[in-house]
């Protein structure tokens, strides 16, 4: 099944985010590879697709996992966490319907 993850960043969280941006993108080509991956990416802090200094207010992520335990896990072993980047995590099942 298909899950949602919404990740809220804190404060001013660019330098923290570039710390861990390798081992977080990592993850995400691991679900690409293995043909998981709907879509990822972040939140830009401004109407831009390159927002610069203002940095990043969350990202989504979109992907298929056996069950809402095995998504929330994997969700919580993000870098990202680790590194102090997310606020907020929240993890939702997904129903694709279009396109």
């Amino acid at each position: 099944m298909l899950y949602a993850i919404f990740s809220e960043d804190v404060d001013n969280s660019l330098p923290l985010r570039m710390k861990a941006r390798g081992a977080h993108l990592e993850r995400l080509q691991q679900l690409k590879d293995e043909g998981r991956l709907v879509l990822a990416g972040p939140c830009p802090a401004i109407d831009s697709n390159d927002p610069g200094e203002a940095g990043f207010t969350g990202s989504l992520v979109v992907a298929e996992f056996a069950s809402l335990n095995e998504a929330r896990a994997w969700a919580d072993a993000d870098p990202y966490i680790e590194a102090g980047v997310y606020r907020q995590v929240v993890v939702k099942p997904f129903k694709k319907v279009l396109p």
